[in-house]
């Protein structure tokens, strides 16, 4: 979804316009600021894609704005209002791609027209169809397995600055082994999982491909395949001046934040492809890159609900426990793939084919039919400990082959333990979804006299916007939105009932710090002033 933030010192200005977009199905995610130094506070924590400012505001006027937002949010479109008359002066201040220029004494028709073009820009500037061809000319395919592979030669071990220095130069890596890197794991979702692996993998090279594009505006970064087909991003900010490197590393965690979600979704509208991306906001030294890579995939696994373009920042702190699974033999890794990513149709299907080769055409077991059988069980035994599930899934017998009456036992035996292990992975989703809503049901009722736009509440869960909006919809089949209104009004009528507070008070309460701001959102919502509905309660 498009957000937009309206920006004027005048409240009256600003409410209304933002009453004005809110009734347009315009498909926007809207804020509101009273001033240029509320908006900026804003502007540092999320992304926003449309600026409509007053130009002329005390304190930060709209010009100081405009060069914050274009050293963050560079394809972030702005839309100046103002009364002022002297057009050359203000047509030589804002000559900057991006930024329209409009009067206040223009129609709302015609700011409308201007906000829709803007989104129709933005819109089509994610379908990038020829961005993956022209990736394609910049890194061939050949370049990046080379980087892939080199990948888990660095999780093997501690490599010196000086080796570092040397291979990067040669397969191409602009990162400087000096600095210290951040790490987002991106996972392609069930819905995209092919049988082919060269399915699997074009797809994960055509998301590593677009990412690049939108990367590159301020980091320098490298896009990898893991050994599970999963994306690994290893980033830096550009070298900058004047900055404290704990800045700038931290302007960057923000910066990835906002574009994963525009690269999510330019690859759902360009090549139909969904994925999720768990990021770190820690960084960490290249001796650290492979503690580093198992926490994050360790956390994958706990998110709530399907992942579905979300974007989870993690710290490190917040890590209790991480195990690596790269310890599986070579016979699990495809396995290993369609259990970590959820696809229990490629599971079963590829386990029916090993266990098939367990035995031959006359029925009797094969030479290999006990390695098989403990290669499997150690990969689902790794995986009941990796995910805690020692007390929901019996483990007796798994690595007791001689236990089972007959081969067919054990082998039914492992698809049993598999089958609990998917079974448990979707109902774990499901319940730590449930939690997540509870947590944000908990966090609006007690703070309804305050500030609770999305972004904020997607501050509490650590979740981006898009995705907790999207979450909460799919969880409790309704808008957050509605939700939060919902929930004032109740609170409003309790109050009024009560006949305590003044209507100014009572506003306050809910979250409307002037009167006839409560008194529109009331009438709005129940049809009555809340001085109306007090008086109907009182007779």
């Amino acid at each position: 979804m498009i957000r937009m933030l309206i920006v004027d010192d005048e409240e009256i200005i600003t409410d209304g316009l933002f009453d004005v977009f809110s009734q347009l199905s315009l498909n926007l995610d809207l804020y509101k600021a009273y001033s240029g130094e509320e908006a900026l506070d804003l502007l540092n924590t999320t992304r926003v894609d449309i600026v409509l400012s007053d130009i002329r505001m005390p304190g930060m006027d709209g010009l100081d704005l405009m060069r914050n937002i274009r050293s963050n949010w560079l394809h972030c479109k702005i839309i100046f209002l103002t009364g002022y008359n002297d057009f050359d002066y203000v047509y030589q201040a804002i000559q900057t791609p991006g930024v329209t220029y409009l009067l206040k004494s223009e129609e709302y028709d015609k700011i409308i027209k201007e906000v829709t073009d803007a989104i129709h820009e933005l819109e089509n500037s994610l379908k990038f169809h020829n961005l993956v061809q022209q990736s394609r000319e910049q890194l061939t395919t050949l370049e990046t397995l080379a980087q892939g592979n080199y990948f888990r030669y660095l999780l093997q071990g501690t490599r010196a600055p000086e080796e570092l220095k040397v291979d990067f130069c040669k397969l191409g890596i602009m990162l400087d082994p000096a600095l210290p890197i951040l790490v987002a794991v991106g996972d392609l979702q069930r819905s995209n999982m092919h049988r082919s692996f060269a399915e699997s993998q074009e797809a994960a090279l055509a998301v590593k491909f677009l990412a690049e594009s939108f990367l590159a505006e301020r980091t320098d970064s490298l896009g990898i395949i893991d050994q599970f087909g999963r994306l690994v991003w290893l980033v830096q900010p550009k070298p900058t001046c004047g900055k404290e490197m704990e800045e700038a590393y931290a302007r960057t965690v923000k910066f990835l934040e906002g574009q994963f979600e525009l690269i999510q979704q330019a690859c759902h509208d360009s090549i139909g492809i969904t994925f999720a991306v768990t990021l770190c906001t820690d960084s960490c030294e290249w001796k650290g890159l492979s503690e580093m890579y198992d926490r994050i995939r360790s956390q994958q696994y706990r998110r709530a609900g399907d992942g579905a373009q979300m974007v989870h920042t993690i710290n490190i702190e917040a890590i209790e426990t991480a195990a690596s699974s790269r310890t599986l033999k070579d016979k699990a890794e495809l396995l290993a793939i369609h259990l970590e990513g959820g696809n229990r149709e490629g599971f079963f299907y590829l386990f029916s084919e090993l266990t098939e080769t367990a035995f031959d055409e006359r029925g009797n077991v094969g030479p290999f039919a006990l390695e098989l059988y403990f290669t499997i069980a150690l990969l689902l035994l790794s995986y009941i400990n990796r995910w805690e599930l020692h007390d929901k899934i019996g483990t007796t017998g798994l690595m007791q082959r001689d236990r089972h009456a007959s081969w067919q036992d054990s082998f039914a035996f492992l698809n049993q333990i598999a089958e609990s292990l998917f079974d448990l992975r979707l109902s774990v989703e499901r319940n730590r979804a449930a939690a997540v809503i509870g947590k944000v049901r908990s966090f609006i009722e007690e703070h309804l006299g305050e500030d609770l736009t999305l972004v904020r509440l997607a501050s509490v869960t650590h979740f981006n916007p898009s995705y907790l909006s999207r979450l909460f919809k799919q969880e409790s089949g309704v808008n957050l939105s509605e939700y939060i209104d919902e929930a004032r009004i109740d609170k409003a009528k309790y109050l009024l009932k009560k006949d305590e507070l003044k209507i100014a008070e009572v506003g306050a309460q809910v979250g409307y710090e002037t009167p006839h701001s409560f008194t529109r959102f009331f009438k709005k919502s129940t049809g009555v002033t809340p001085m109306e509905y007090r008086e109907t309660v009182r007779k």
